[in-house]
């Protein structure tokens, strides 16, 4: 890339969402994510006039329409495949980046807000769970599922793989995922023979 071809802007959301999985949203100023972007300053702020929480906030939307579209997808062929699917995109985040990145929807929903404020960047991460857990309950509804038992199931199975990411980046191995995974299965595979 030269200086006459500026970055795309969604390169530069597409880094931030990088930068945050793999360091937090604290970490993740304007200035490093335009150097992890390999963007121009000027450009990041010419993208983002409104600063870190306009480019936090579509990080966090790109990330979750990115897993989103990735269990769409595999939930065509029921809510085993679309778990299985998220289960392992997933783990092939986490140990392909040497347990380095974690979610960065996750880790935006992690920080402490500002006092007396819910960010946009946390109203996102509470959107993007709530798509998650929604797109997970529908197909377990369609297949057989007890409406109820569909909704604990899909926020539990959310808030399982969620957690587990972090655990395995901690652990520095793949087997608390693993092991999540073979429950989740046994899980889903009973809801839906109901």
């Amino acid at each position: 890339m030269t200086r006459a071809d500026p970055p795309s802007r969604e390169r530069i959301v597409a880094g931030a969402a990088d930068l945050i999985a793999r360091r937090g949203l604290s970490a993740a100023s304007i200035r490093e994510t335009a150097r992890h972007a390999n963007a121009p300053l000027g450009s990041t702020y010419h993208y983002f006039p409104e600063g870190k929480a306009q480019l936090a906030t579509e990080a966090v939307q790109y990330a979750a329409a990115s897993v989103e579209r990735h269990m769409r997808a595999a939930m065509d062929a029921g809510p085993a495949a679309g778990l299985a699917a998220y289960l392992k995109r997933w783990r092939d985040i986490v140990v392909g980046s040497g347990f380095r990145t974690g979610c960065p929807v996750l880790a935006v929903a992690v920080e402490e807000p500002p006092e007396d404020e819910f960010p946009p960047a946390l109203r996102a991460a509470a959107a993007a769970f709530d798509r998650w857990e929604r797109l997970f309950a529908e197909s377990l509804e369609a297949h057989g599922a007890d409406p109820e038992e569909a909704r604990d199931l899909a926020t539990l199975a959310v808030a399982a793989v969620e957690g587990t990411v972090a655990m395995c980046r901690a652990k520095q191995t793949a087997e608390p995922l693993d092991r999540v995974a073979r429950r989740l299965e046994a899980l889903v595979a009973a809801a839906v023979a109901h």
